[in-house]
């Protein structure tokens, strides 16, 4: 017979297993579920603002796919060399260093799988690469976070480039839109920056005096671990190749939004009639589009399409002409991305996902 006691632990546990599961389940449901909402959402609202009919009408009679073409493959050569970029990265943390057409894989497989979830293309790339480099994730995980923050330092150079050449549209754009006014107003308020200081400055509390716990000091480990992966940028001998490869993936981001301005009549204009060539408006809808990425949703379905379409209408394009360009623009990148992954699917089918046995090598 079975001690009462020893039943009892053995419920306990399984309870508690179960609520962890549980827990975890309904804690994923809401990571995927709220971009999936917002991505809706806002695709929702968006086709409440403008006919429908007319958008696909201005897209069948007035798109030259050519240039859309154009585009894709300009897309598709920017993650090409953002692998290369990230690549250079990993040997510099100590990784051993990957087959070019490998390193394009996990950028073309993150941007497929971010279509579907949020980040998820974020994580797959890091797992991929830890298990096939035999490498710890941490590190990995640093050199993404660094790839990530470098973008996030040109997209603050651009707004504050955008911001001095097209500060008449931008203070249009605040005078015309709620949206606007708030924005502005929420950078004003000083709660927003104490706010910030006061989590900053709790997180540090917790990593420096609770360190005897088991959960701060595997905390802190990760950390560090993602410091090395991420510190790589101020320390390979190459730092000279990792700003070209910069320079190079944002430049193809931008040549992106302006080849796509020939694919319509509308945005034609704006390039025969301007001084500029159309190089004012384009950084802007570039601008726009590349700063509604902080917001989570499916490959920026949904954020980006009104961040263009609000971009286009400060130089005095309809909510139609908008949405026609933004959903072509959108709608090929998707397709392009889908290609690319189910060729990243086969690449590593047919290669295995092989796992380096030997040691890391400090080569960058």
């Amino acid at each position: 017979m079975i001690p009462h006691s020893a039943t009892s632990k053995e419920n306990k546990a399984n309870n508690e297993a179960g609520g962890k599961l549980i827990r975890k389940y309904i804690g994923s449901g809401i990571r995927y579920a709220i971009p999936l909402a917002i991505s809706v959402g806002l695709v929702v609202w968006l086709f409440d603002k403008v006919d429908f009919k007319e958008v696909m009408r201005t897209i069948r009679e007035g798109c030259d796919f050519f240039w859309i073409a154009v585009m894709m493959l300009i897309t598709t050569i920017s993650h090409m060399i953002r692998g290369v970029r990230w690549g250079l990265q990993l040997r510099a943390a100590g990784v051993k260093r990957m087959p070019v057409v490998c390193e394009w894989v996990t950028i073309w497989g993150a941007y497929a799988l971010n279509l579907l979830f949020p980040q998820l293309g974020e994580a797959w790339r890091c797992v991929f690469v830890s298990k096939r480099q035999n490498t710890p994730l941490s590190t990995v995980i640093g050199t993404d976070v660094g790839d990530r923050g470098s973008d996030l330092i040109v997209v603050l150079l651009l707004m504050g480039i955008a911001l001095v050449v097209a500060h008449p549209e931008i203070s249009d754009f605040i005078t015309r839109y709620s949206f606007g006014e708030k924005i502005e107003k929420l950078t004003e308020t000083p709660w927003l920056w104490i706010g910030t200081a006061i989590i900053i400055a709790i997180f540090w509390a917790v990593c420096h005096y609770l360190k005897e716990y088991k959960w701060v000091r595997q905390l802190d480990t990760n950390l560090s671990r993602m410091w090395e992966g991420f510190k790589v940028i101020f320390t390979m001998r190459k730092w000279w190749l990792y700003l070209i490869l910069t320079a190079g993936i944002w430049t193809c981001y931008f040549l992106e939004t302006y080849v796509c301005f020939f694919a319509f009549p509308f945005t034609r204009h704006l390039i025969d009639t301007r001084m500029d060539y159309g190089f004012l408006p384009g950084l802007v809808v570039f601008v726009f589009g590349s700063c509604s990425m902080a917001i989570p949703s499916n490959g920026g379905l949904g954020p980006w399409n009104l961040a263009v379409m609000f971009a286009l209408s400060l130089f005095g394009l309809s909510n139609t002409e908008g949405t026609a360009f933004s959903i072509v623009m959108w709608s090929c990148q998707a397709v392009m991305l889908i290609l690319l992954g189910l060729f990243s699917a086969g690449y590593i089918t047919v290669t295995g996902k092989r796992t380096t046995h030997s040691t890391p090598t400090k080569s960058n």
